[in-house]
């Protein structure tokens, strides 16, 4: 077992997998990582499943110090790793002496970065994952949805793998200035044609009131027409229109149910990028069609072959 002390740690640091399935009828939410391309590549450095146990660290603050000679990859936002002082960049798996100490600063380029174990971290699964929803107190190290504490301890049993970096020409552009893709809802049509002009012809910036259960985008007023709604079920990525008429895009701790309208859904290629998005930058959207949607990200999945 290889083991690794958390020196230094804040409450968006969060132990997570690619979610729970299967339980929304519960009522229990899905979690997982809010961007599972990263996610996803960090594993792929080091030869894991896709949906191993990660670390998610948000903005920063973050320190590890090795408790054993240890391995580990790095993908996703670029948020002033320091090895020993050393600057580390992501998207590559690197080694650890006894004693070492990888430090996490400050956002330089993204919000979220992956940090990956051969095998996954090791942590108890309730219902089918370790992902760590806070609000329903579920997954993290010690199953009750707690957040990577000063002091805990991170483990991973799987021996020492081949070290990879990822090709340049794979590494997501966090700087790509592309429009988000939005698969439309069926409230749609139920929407001011103003509106309707205004959500794909506008620039909308991310607000600062976001976490991992949504994210508010500011612009235009949207307008809903249509009838009171009843609560029905959200997916991953809806984009909700409350009463102020600023839309707020639903993540991996949403609620399972609700009842504003919807403008559609952010495609899952969509999803990864916004959750490298700081507040205050500008986004764009564009309607697809679904059958669009899931061949890019069949296309996409094959990268990881």
């Amino acid at each position: 077992m290889s083991r690794l002390l958390i020196e230094a740690s804040t409450p968006l640091c969060l132990l997570q997998d690619a979610g729970r399935f299967g339980v929304r009828h519960l009522g229990v939410t899905q979690g997982g990582a809010l961007d599972w391309v990263s996610m996803s590549w960090a594993n792929w450095l080091l030869g894991n499943s896709l949906d191993a146990a990660v670390v998610e660290i948000t903005l920063g603050g973050f320190t590890l110090v090795a408790q054993d000679d240890c391995c580990l990859a790095l993908a996703g936002a670029d948020l002033g790793a320091q090895l020993d002082g050393q600057p580390l960049a992501p998207w590559r798996a690197f080694s650890l002496k006894q004693g070492q100490r990888l430090q996490f600063t400050q956002p330089l380029l993204g919000a979220r970065a992956y940090l990956a174990a051969p095998g996954g971290f090791a942590a108890n699964k309730v219902l089918g994952s370790c992902a760590t929803v806070v609000r329903e107190e579920l997954g993290g190290l010690d199953g009750f949805g707690r957040a990577l504490a000063k002091g805990a301890e991170l483990s991973y049993l799987r021996p020492a793998v081949e070290l990879r970096e990822l090709p340049r020409e794979q590494i997501p552009d966090f700087k790509l200035k592309l429009p988000l893709e939005v698969v439309l809802g069926a409230q749609i049509g139920e929407f001011s044609g103003q509106s309707l002009f205004d959500a794909f012809n506008s620039v909308w910036t991310v607000d600062s009131r976001a976490d991992r259960m949504g994210i508010r985008l500011q612009g235009p007023a949207l307008q809903y027409q249509g009838q009171p709604m009843i609560s029905e079920g959200i997916p991953l990525g809806a984009i909700q229109v409350p009463p102020d008429g600023q839309p707020i895009v639903l993540l991996n701790d949403r609620q399972t149910i609700g009842g504003y309208p919807r403008l559609g859904a952010l495609t899952p290629l969509a999803l990864a990028r916004l959750a490298q998005c700081l507040p205050g930058m500008q986004v764009r959207l564009t309607p697809v069609v679904q059958e669009t949607a899931h061949q890019q990200q069949v296309e996409y999945l094959r990268r990881f072959a």
